[in-house]
């Protein structure tokens, strides 16, 4: 039997970042549980592709061309999802840019783009569907974290910075929101195999060492993702708001020492 304390079914649920990884698994996820689900990303061409290979697996999505940095574009998105669909029941912001190197290595540049669609996309994001969910008196926003925001990993600064801001911005926005019935909440992954860490999990040496220092003894897989976004997503998490769910298998619980006990 279905538990109606978990039900996403009949949601309007809008996913920035849908094309690829997490963000489309979460989409099928959504899909499969009856939410009316809109993806954007910045490439048509990628999109197409994704709402093609849902389509594939019997999930329907409406693929939207967004560029999260860009903010009359997010505008034209959600005026968009509100005309079609008439409300929207979640956003999940998922967007987001990585790169790794040495923090002195960075250009200005370089660091402007990371932080432009990590933090400044989402919060415009945020914000501009947090318009229509105060006018409905009602919503959930889940902000996709990381596990830089339990310790930051050596080579990826801006990156941990913008999810630094992210953490902060979701704890604010509940602050600021909660009187109006919308609830926002972030999910942090773990080590996770997506589209953009699957070569550098390839190396045999970052896999020992990513189940060593995880206490399932193993790297997460995007659907494992689904249930918790789903929860946060669902009356099941009804008085839940300005959290931090971090999925990541355990590492968050503790320092792995490298000796037998």
């Amino acid at each position: 039997m279905s538990d109606e304390l978990f039900s996403v079914s009949g949601q309007t649920v809008l996913i920035s970042g849908g094309s690829r990884g997490i963000g489309l698994e979460l989409a099928g996820a959504f899909s499969s549980r009856g939410a009316k689900v809109i993806i954007t990303g910045r490439q048509e061409e990628t999109l197409s592709q994704a709402a093609e290979t849902l389509s594939q697996e019997n999930f329907t999505v409406t693929p939207i061309v967004c560029d999260v940095s860009d903010e009359e574009s997010i505008r034209c998105c959600v005026d968009t999802v509100a005309a079609e669909f008439g409300r929207i029941d979640t956003l999940i912001n998922v967007a987001g840019v990585n790169k790794r190197q040495a923090a002195e290595k960075f250009s200005a540049d370089e660091y402007d783009f990371i932080l432009d669609i990590n933090l400044k996309g989402a919060y415009l994001m945020s914000v501009e569907v947090g318009k229509r969910m105060i006018e409905q008196q009602s919503g959930a926003q889940i902000n996709i974290d990381s596990l830089n925001t339990y310790a930051p990993l050596k080579g990826v600064l801006p990156y941990a910075i913008s999810k630094a801001g992210m953490k902060m911005m979701t704890r604010g926005l509940a602050l600021e929101w909660g009187r109006y019935g919308i609830r926002v909440n972030s999910l942090a992954p773990g080590f996770t195999l997506t589209d953009m860490t699957r070569k550098l999990w390839s190396d045999p040496k970052m896999q020992k060492w990513g189940r060593e220092n995880t206490p399932l003894e193993r790297l997460a897989e995007v659907e494992d993702m689904s249930g918790a976004a789903i929860f946060l997503a669902s009356q099941a998490s009804a008085f839940m708001t300005g959290q931090t769910l971090y999925v990541d298998g355990g590492i968050s619980a503790g320092i792995s020492w490298p000796m037998e006990i």
